[in-house]
């Protein structure tokens, strides 16, 4: 009985000064305003971790645009809203001063993604243009944009760099191939006023010099090429393919990811780079003998008539230099 006594009268000495204890770190205790300490199974005290978790929680969510001067872009897209036959456009004065975020008829293809500063660029196959079978949402470069005719010449030269991405492309059923394919970049033959004046054509519609293909994750480059390298004169403005053909190079994998190209157009030269790679050049008598005026493209032209088709492009910056 004793034995009992003793250690019931330890436990009531050990829970007062527990008691005590707890009292006193209360009364000289911090404000409500003090951070509580997280408990950490390692034994140590995170009060400083824990409040930069908290302070690493805050986002930005100041949007984000894409850097795009439209001043000397038209734009394409694949539907006929107004009936008159041809795929509808809209010219640089309907598109500058954020003129595109307003116009409804514009909004659904080519649109502000302002969650990465990007402007997408969506089509499917509906109407196309004279000469095609396919679809596009895409910019035409317009030199004067009062004169569409009005275009440069491989001596004049110019350069278009682009940071671009594939957001998204449709599957392809019919084909051995995972994904339809679409061109993001171009520069496009027309044949010059003084070349229709001399030889009386009904039409000045050239061939393109240059294709950008996404295919399948590739890059790839459609250059034009004379099947005769001999051919001169009135002849190498025949745009069939009896006289121009496209020679190809893959550029390599960019996938579903952001990658930066920059065409650079001269006299006789085509340089390509994705990226900071080393430049692909072109240099050959076809470039010599380009007859043609030029005018650069860029956006989502795709390459299927599909009825399920469809892709969207991102484009984060534009920039085109003559």
């Amino acid at each position: 009985m004793k034995v009992l006594s003793y250690l019931y009268l330890l436990s009531m000495i050990r829970r007062s000064f527990f008691t005590f204890s707890v009292l006193l770190i209360l009364s000289c205790g911090g404000t409500q305003d003090d951070p509580i300490p997280y408990y950490d199974p390692n034994g140590t005290d995170n009060t400083d971790d824990q409040n930069n978790q908290i302070d690493n929680t805050t986002t930005d969510n100041t949007p984000k645009y894409a850097d795009i001067d439209f001043s000397h872009w038209k734009i394409t897209l694949p539907v006929d809203a107004n009936n008159n036959g041809s795929p509808d456009e809209y010219q640089p004065s309907d598109l500058i001063n954020n003129g595109y975020r307003t116009l409804e008829a514009v909004i659904p293809y080519m649109y502000d993604d302002t969650s990465d500063g990007s402007i997408v660029f969506y089509t499917f196959p509906d109407v196309s243009t004279t000469n095609s079978s396919y679809s596009r949402t895409e910019l035409r470069e317009l030199i004067n944009t009062s004169n569409a005719r009005e275009n440069w010449s491989l001596n004049e030269g110019g350069v278009m760099a682009g940071r671009l991405k594939m957001d998204s492309i449709s599957n392809d059923s019919s084909s051995s191939n995972t994904y339809h394919s679409t061109i993001v970049m171009q520069i496009h033959g027309i044949i010059s006023i003084e070349d229709m004046n001399t030889y009386g054509f009904s039409s000045n519609n050239g061939p393109p010099l240059l294709k950008m293909y996404w295919k399948e994750g590739y890059l790839w480059a459609y250059k034009k090429s004379l099947v005769n390298e001999d051919t001169t004169g009135a002849a190498l403005l025949d745009v069939s393919s009896n006289t121009w053909t496209d020679i190809k190079h893959n550029f390599g994998y960019v996938g579903f990811d952001a990658f930066n190209f920059k065409i650079t157009a001269t006299d006789g030269k085509l340089e390509l780079q994705l990226n900071e790679d080393e430049p692909f050049v072109y240099e050959d008598v076809s470039l010599a003998k380009w007859p043609f005026e030029n005018y650069f493209k860029a956006g989502n032209y795709l390459v299927s008539t599909s009825p399920s088709a469809f892709a969207y492009v991102k484009y984060y910056e534009l920039i085109v230099t003559h």
